[in-house]
């Protein structure tokens, strides 16, 4: 081997241990925050339950991935859940696999057809009374199509008791969509969600879908039930929760894992 050849071989090597090094920097501390086994380390709110009460057995275990079903619901009776992490976030990424399955509840919401999310930013699952329907938080709204050949983006944001900024004004609606093509049912679709300083990006299969800031959260009427106080405790929406939901469209989730930034 040429010198020459030798010199760019080594250089070459040093380039590859170099982006190595920074990926593993990068990524240090993400980490798989939901076991595959049981659902130690999360907490479960759901309307008209007290905190930690999931008698339906709503949210569960199966083959690894963190399953949404019911099968023991009579009637859905705006049960709207939400499966916690049980650890307050401010920056952070969190990607996972989400997949859309089953027969939709009839008794639930029309809209909630083939819809769940993830919640952030939220208030402490501690804090939500029995009788609140949701919690204070930023929705990552997660959809599937619903008829045939007409859009249904996924990756959108919904606001239960927050607002936004989007494109540097206040948002005036509840929901806003992102640009993600539709996806049927039956398919895993990858999702990330980053949240940094305020400024939250949106992606779905790899491409961002979404961007704008947070701002504040405020009684809107969407959020009903709760405590007087919560409000200010949660106003500036600097920390919080997220949450896993179930409105009832069976889905699952797996490969949930969790990068916490500075």
């Amino acid at each position: 081997m040429s010198k020459s050849k030798t010199v760019c071989c080594a250089l070459s090597l040093a380039i590859l241990l170099l982006q190595g090094c920074t990926e593993a920097t990068q990524n240090n501390n993400a980490q798989r925050i939901f076991n595959g086994e049981n659902l130690d380390g999360w907490v479960v709110k759901i309307h008209h339950h007290e905190t930690g009460e999931d008698p339906l057995n709503t949210f569960r275990v199966e083959d690894g991935m963190l399953s949404v079903g019911y099968e023991q619901y009579d009637e859905f009776n705006e049960q709207f859940a939400h499966l916690f992490y049980d650890k307050p976030l401010k920056n952070f990424r969190l990607t996972f696999d989400y997949r859309f399955k089953g027969e939709f509840l009839d008794s639930a919401p029309s809209y909630a057809f083939a819809n769940s999310g993830v919640m952030f930013l939220s208030q402490p699952p501690n804090t939500i009374n029995k009788e609140q329907n949701w919690p204070i938080s930023i929705e990552f709204q997660l959809l599937a199509e619903k008829e045939p050949g007409k859009s249904r983006p996924t990756g959108n944001m919904c606001s239960p008791g927050t607002e936004i900024y989007y494109q540097d004004s206040l948002y005036p609606e509840h929901c806003l969509n992102s640009a993600s093509k539709t996806y049927p049912k039956d398919v895993w679709v990858n999702a990330e969600l980053i949240v940094n300083n305020g400024e939250v990006i949106q992606k779905i299969n790899g491409e961002t879908v979404l961007e704008y800031k947070v701002a504040f959260a405020q009684p809107d009427g969407l959020v009903t039930g709760e405590s007087a106080g919560i409000w200010e405790q949660v106003k500036s929406l600097q920390e919080g929760y997220i949450a896993f939901q179930s409105e009832g469209q069976p889905i699952d989730f797996k490969n949930i894992v969790l990068e916490e930034l500075k």
